[in-house]
């Protein structure tokens, strides 16, 4: 008897699944909050990743010694799931290349991905990955290293399809405060909060740019910040937006308590699950041709086509931390949930 084809086997082009991440990304500059976030993490598991912020982090003067403290904390047996990454600064400034240096010549193989912010075009995430490419070279560590990327100017947005083809280019996020000032007051302050985000045109727009870019390339479009991080409601209800509706797969923190609030937002309904373990279970005993479910009380044809999106529904429930049955998961996943 053939054995049953997991679903990444029968379902998955090779080059066409975008990375499998956590579906938030928790930025912190102080020690005392990164360590804490640390802490938070190895509470809650790999359902959020750290970003170590040597950009805005960094107090002015004393920049090289945040980065050393960074790679410090990369290395440490805090780093427990191996989820830990850092903003360096842009391309351009001065002291992009000492954070390279220090960031990879010390922890380029336990970073999970170094973010570059504020490309202004095509060529400045060209350049960037040149000078990380470089920098892994000079010292032998960090060669397969992630690279995330903040769309935040008009030109990164102008050449976003580019950008989000590059290789090592993993997740593109959106920044949203730049953007909105980079408009020098044609988009109003309003537009940086919820609702306001998720309704003014020109940022809407953005939006969608970045996140058609990355499905089109097989990389994860990762949303803005709610900065209004007190209101637990206007930030559930902005990531429930941006996962169902402007197609975003993972979410900034700028705050621990939005963590969880985020990762909840962004995992499947019980339901969801549900149906989707029963479909593919059924389309697995089936050796993957088309078959018939009964839901909703109504008869529905599923063939490879849909099962790829259910497929996505149960990879969402795992990088949420959500159990599945431990039979399900072995026939699914090849492994106990």
């Amino acid at each position: 008897m053939t054995q049953a084809l997991l679903p990444h086997q029968a379902l998955v082009d090779e080059g066409d699944a975008a990375p499998d991440i956590p579906v938030c990304d928790h930025y912190c500059g102080t020690e005392q909050r990164m360590r804490k976030a640390l802490a938070l993490q190895a509470e809650l598991g790999p359902v959020f990743d750290i970003t170590l912020d040597c950009e805005d982090g960094a107090p002015v003067g004393a920049e090289a010694e945040h980065a050393a403290l960074c790679a410090e904390l990369a290395l440490s047996a805090d780093n427990r799931f191996g989820r830990v990454g850092a903003r360096v600064h842009p391309v351009d400034h001065p002291h992009f290349e000492a954070d390279l240096d220090t960031l990879i010549g010390r922890a380029g193989d336990r970073l999970a991905f170094l973010m570059v912010p504020k490309p202004r075009h095509l060529a400045d995430a060209q350049l960037a990955l040149d000078r990380i490419a470089q920098a892994a070279q000079r010292h032998g560590r960090g060669q397969a290293l992630p690279v995330h990327m903040l769309v935040e100017t008009h030109g990164a947005l102008r050449d976003v399809h580019a950008i989000a083809q590059l290789p090592r280019i993993e997740s593109l996020s959106f920044g949203l405060m730049d953007f909105v000032s980079a408009h020098r007051g044609a988009i109003p302050h309003t537009a940086m909060g919820v609702p306001g985000q998720f309704t003014h045109p020109l940022v809407v727009r953005a939006k969608l740019e970045i996140a058609a870019a990355c499905h089109a390339a097989a990389k994860v479009p990762s949303h803005c910040v709610v900065t209004e991080f007190k209101d637990s409601k206007a930030l559930a209800a902005a990531a429930t937006r941006a996962a169902r509706e402007f197609g975003y797969t993972r979410m900034w923190s700028i705050h621990p308590d939005q963590v969880r609030v985020i990762v909840d937002a962004f995992a499947p309904s019980t339901a969801e699950v549900d149906q989707a373990l029963e479909i593919l279970l059924a389309a697995q005993a089936a050796q993957w041709a088309p078959i018939r479910h009964r839901h909703g009380g109504q008869d529905q044809l599923h063939d490879r086509a849909s099962y790829r999106f259910f497929w996505q529904v149960l990879l969402r429930a795992r990088r949420t931390g959500q159990p599945l049955p431990a039979e399900a998961a072995l026939a699914l996943f090849g492994e106990p949930a």
